[in-house]
């Protein structure tokens, strides 16, 4: 079956983060093919590459990126949601004029029709929120 995910809740103030994450992982445990998740709303936070908890905590950054590279899921940005909370690729930060910029990689900003995308090839879209 393929999944897809939809998080909207940031990192570290509301469980919606780490259920996903978990979600994922047993997803992909169990055989079945996770296409992407897309960061919404405050869940953009998820892909902020300053991120530096202490560490005694996950860190859930490095935690979405390895689930990427190990299983080559695609970790998408809501481009509005990102600059809105002033979440930045290089090429975003080039084109505003800013000097440095905040998306971790694998992390891409995407578009809303990404979101949609997703929602018509996955079987199943699951939202996680605060």
């Amino acid at each position: 079956m393929r999944y897809a995910i939809l998080l909207m809740g940031a990192p570290y103030s509301h469980q919606a983060s780490h259920s996903a994450l978990r979600f994922a992982r047993a997803l992909v445990a169990r055989g079945h093919c996770l296409e992407a998740v897309f960061f919404y709303h405050d869940g953009v936070h998820n892909a902020s590459r300053l991120a530096a908890p202490p560490q005694d905590e996950p860190h859930l950054v490095d935690a979405w990126a390895d689930l990427s590279r190990e299983h080559g899921v695609s970790l998408q940005v809501c481009i509005a949601a990102a600059l809105r909370r002033g979440l930045l690729d290089e090429r975003e930060a080039a084109r505003h004029g800013k000097e440095g910029n905040s998306v971790a990689a694998p992390f891409e900003l995407t578009g809303l029709g990404q979101l949609i995308d997703l929602g018509t090839r996955c079987d199943r879209l699951v939202t996680f929120g605060p």
